[in-house]
């Protein structure tokens, strides 16, 4: 490391006698040399001038806080160092030192958000004939050069592709693909890359080292992370820190700051997840909270701990972490393996989706708060690839695949010398049948999967064969086989066709969208394919999609009603609530009424 950061502090500083400069001004890179992370566009700017190949017009881009406006200056002072053109200006003449401060009559840095018309182009374009006055090139220097408008580029163009010899245009951009292709060709483009974490790490040591500070390391890769390449990021953080802290800098110090989670608190719920338990995962979110931790940063940390968990499950190393410290990698790949990869894919998507929509209410922690109880209640979706792979087979997949549901405790036995009297058939609603829970034989029938109709042997020939005749008949079935909100959705289609073999495409209209996105969910769309698989006896693949142009309409027909709101109906009724008060019973199965047969009489 050179001794340009402490010349820079001195330029900056004399911006104004007395004024605090911070951080990141104090420590601007002043060299080539200086600059961290770009070593290939140093490289090439230097190259560039050593053998008289200077170009005119460059063009930098990339993230924020990467270096490049510093880049543009340094550039600059190469070009116009009264010991130049050199490589390594002396960053003590007078040009060096105005173009540090940013004030210098020949280096023009331009916003281009505030100045982005054609009539700001105009006068750039009367003013380049005009030579430097005291320094080689007269350089221009615009910064977030997208945000010119289309004619002001237009404007640009004949200037910028013959500009006279003593001028030098330098463009600043984070998104190049707002830039016309007529200006991206007449320029020498820079990409710069997000400084590696290493790199981040080092700079900020030096910084505290020359502040008098002391930190943890793991205080200084926390903000190496937290910047995500930003250089400026990570200073700004560590100026904040030091406005927060003592002469030491401590973990509980950052966190405290940021508002954020320490791994530990992360891996605790995870493992809560993991374990499907929702009420614990909510009472881990109140704890944080209590403690002072920001919900959105929480969310955001955790997507962060699945992201890092998904690279560990797939064999990255832990030098691929990039939310997470290398020290936590065993933990990760464990706690991926339990929970398997296509989950952590489905709770990736229902994180991101309650980030997003957070982002556009006040209400974060109750998205938050769902998200978790939704991730609690996904099935494993490992097991779906074994249901698929038995399908395949020809065999039937177990009826208890994925999570096991909630057993009822077990009834007292009736006493010595009572009988257990019959269940009550008289008045009962067709479709229902009740299961005694005190059933003497009931454990040996346990032992066998429940029979569904749709699974049960009478029906296992039955299988519907999925073609374009049929597809509406396949859907309407599988339907039916679901006893959640996805069957609900799933009845607000508009039409069903089958685009090809052991595929179905169901459209909805305009104005049913909600429910096309509710079933593109990844737990819902693993339940619909499961009904499809039972009702046409083979793996079939489904597609969600909106009719465009087409405004939706009221249903002349009302939806078909879902077993799981049959269920409930039929809980309703006098005669089998009175049913299974008295003999302790709970229903086993419902079956859709059959529509009535015309009489033939």
């Amino acid at each position: 490391m050179t001794d340009s950061a402490n010349l820079s502090a001195s330029a900056d500083q004399s911006v104004s006698e007395g004024e605090y400069v911070v951080v990141a001004r104090r420590y601007r890179p002043q060299s080539f040399a200086d600059l961290v992370g770009q070593g290939q566009v140093a490289q090439a700017l230097g190259n560039a001038i050593t053998t008289n190949r200077v170009g005119h017009a460059y063009l930098f881009t990339g993230a924020r806080g990467v270096g490049k406006t510093s880049t543009a200056r340094i550039l600059a002072k190469a070009l116009n160092c009264s010991s130049g053109p050199t490589t390594t200006p002396c960053n003590a003449c007078d040009a060096c030192e105005t173009i540090a401060r940013g004030d210098d009559v020949d280096v023009l840095e331009i916003d281009g958000a505030s100045n982005r018309g054609i009539d700001e182009i105009r006068q750039l374009r009367s003013n380049v004939n005009i030579r430097p006055s005291r320094s080689r090139f007269k350089v221009y220097i615009i910064d977030e050069v997208h945000m010119l408008t289309t004619p002001a580029f237009n404007a640009l163009l004949k200037t910028l592709e013959e500009p006279p010899e003593h001028v030098k245009f330098i463009f600043c951009t984070t998104d190049p693909e707002k830039i016309p292709i007529t200006v991206l060709s007449r320029c020498q483009r820079f990409d710069f890359p997000p400084v590696e974490a290493d790199a981040i790490v080092q700079r900020l040591r030096f910084i505290l080292a020359a502040e008098g500070m002391t930190a943890e390391d793991e205080v200084l890769q926390l903000l190496a992370r937290r910047a995500a390449g930003s250089m400026r990021d990570s200073q700004s953080l560590l100026e904040q820190l030091l406005s927060f802290c003592d002469q030491h800098l401590t973990v509980e110090d950052v966190h405290a700051m940021l508002g954020t989670a320490p791994a530990g608190r992360l891996a605790e719920l995870v493992q809560h997840l993991i374990a499907r338990d929702a009420a614990s995962a909510l009472a881990a979110v109140d704890t944080a909270v209590g403690q002072g931790i920001d919900v959105g940063q929480f969310a955001e940390q955790l997507l962060g701990y699945f992201r890092d968990m998904m690279a560990a499950l797939v064999g990255c190393q832990a030098d691929l972490m990039l939310h997470s410290a290398a020290a936590d990698y065993p933990e990760l790949r464990d706690a991926g393996q339990r929970m398997g990869l296509p989950t952590i894919l489905a709770v990736v998507q229902i994180l991101d989706q309650a980030i997003t929509r957070m982002r556009q209410t006040t209400q974060v922690r109750t998205l938050l708060e769902v998200a978790l109880v939704q991730i609690a209640s996904l099935d494993e979706l490992d097991d779906l690839a074994v249901v698929i792979g038995q399908l395949r087979a020809g065999g039937v997949p177990p009826s208890g695949a994925g999570r096991p549901a909630l057993q009822r405790p077990a009834p007292q036995q009736p006493g010595a010398g009572q009988a257990t009297p019959p269940a009550p058939q008289a008045g009962k609603p067709p479709g229902v049948q009740l299961r005694q829970t005190n059933d003497p034989n009931q454990k040996k029938n346990e032992e066998k999967p429940a029979e569904s109709p749709a699974n049960s042997p009478s029906a296992a020939g039955e299988h519907l064969k999925l073609n374009a005749a049929s597809a509406d008949s396949v859907w309407k079935q599988a339907l039916s086989q679901i006893e959640d909100m996805t069957a609900d959705y799933g009845s607000f289609y508009h039409r069903v066709a089958s685009s090809a073999p052991n595929n179905l495409v169901v459209s909805f209209k305009a104005g049913y969208t909600l429910q096309k996105e509710s079933l593109e969910r990844p737990e819902r769309r693993a339940t619909v394919e499961r009904a499809l698989a039972l009702v046409t006896g083979e793996p079939v693949h489904v597609h969600f999609e909106v009719i465009p142009g087409e405004e939706a309409t009221v249903k002349q027909s009302k939806p078909a009603t879902s077993l799981r709101q049959l269920r409930r109906d039929i809980e309703k009724h006098p005669m089998v609530h009175a049913a299974i008060e008295l003999f302790d019973a709970e229903i086993d199965r419902v079956d859709r009424p059959r529509s009535a047969k015309p009489d033939k009489r």
